[in-house]
């Protein structure tokens, strides 16, 4: 007769359990609200929510809590949650810390450190596939890691840490642009060659006047006079 499965036969790994409940809400409700499948202006019940996860209404509510402090969402008792719409104070406030960040950055990589222009290489390359394909929401985060790489060679780790906070924000303006402006991603992918190209050529002037030209575009949403 065979011998009964142990305990930790019979118990699948921890790896493959499912996170808590409100961080399965969570994820989904921010996914949403960052690829706008959730827009600005859409109101979200819990009940709505609880079944598209498939979970009770009490992790809704938790899940929901955390969002609104974290300026995507407004919540309204019995009603629902609200998906803000981003500002043109936000998209000004964004652009400005990136201007700032981001040139400062540029001239640190120049010459470039070890790898630096390998992975922005294979970034750039998979941003193209990305938008060949119509993943606008993986070019977007494409596009975020590409700047990133950037940042981040520059190695100034707090610098780095204030860049990432920027990430959601980043995340849900790079897809919103790329719906409404689709022409851009075709700008943005030679852009990115231009910065490469400069990083490449060593030239550090040429790299923070493509990086300011790049990155200032995006003052332009906050005026409505996007192009």
């Amino acid at each position: 007769m065979p011998a009964a499965p142990s305990a930790s036969m019979a118990s699948p790994p921890s790896s493959l359990k499912q996170p808590p409940a409100a961080e399965r809400v969570y994820a989904h409700v921010k996914q949403g609200v960052l690829e706008r499948r959730y827009e600005g202006g859409t109101l979200l019940t819990e009940g709505e929510l609880a079944e598209a996860v498939g979970v009770s209404r009490t992790p809704v509510r938790e899940a929901l809590l955390k969002l609104e402090v974290e300026g995507l969402l407004r919540l309204y008792p019995k009603k629902g949650a609200l998906v803000l719409p981003v500002s043109a104070q936000e998209i000004a406030d964004v652009v400005e810390t990136r201007l700032l960040v981001e040139t400062h950055s540029v001239r640190k990589v120049v010459p470039a450190p070890p790898g630096l222009i390998d992975r922005l290489t294979a970034l750039l390359e998979q941003q193209r596939e990305q938008a060949a394909a119509g993943d606008l929401a993986a070019a977007a985060t494409t596009d975020r890691c590409f700047h990133a790489e950037i940042v981040r060679g520059g190695g100034n780790a707090i610098l780095s840490r204030l860049y990432d906070q920027l990430r959601d924000r980043q995340l849900r303006m790079g897809v919103a642009v790329m719906h409404s402006h689709p022409d851009r991603i075709a700008k943005t992918l030679a852009e990115h060659e231009e910065i490469l190209a400069a990083l490449t050529a060593e030239d550090a002037e040429a790299a923070v006047a493509v990086v300011t030209r790049h990155v200032g575009w995006f003052q332009n949403l906050a005026r409505g006079a996007a192009r």
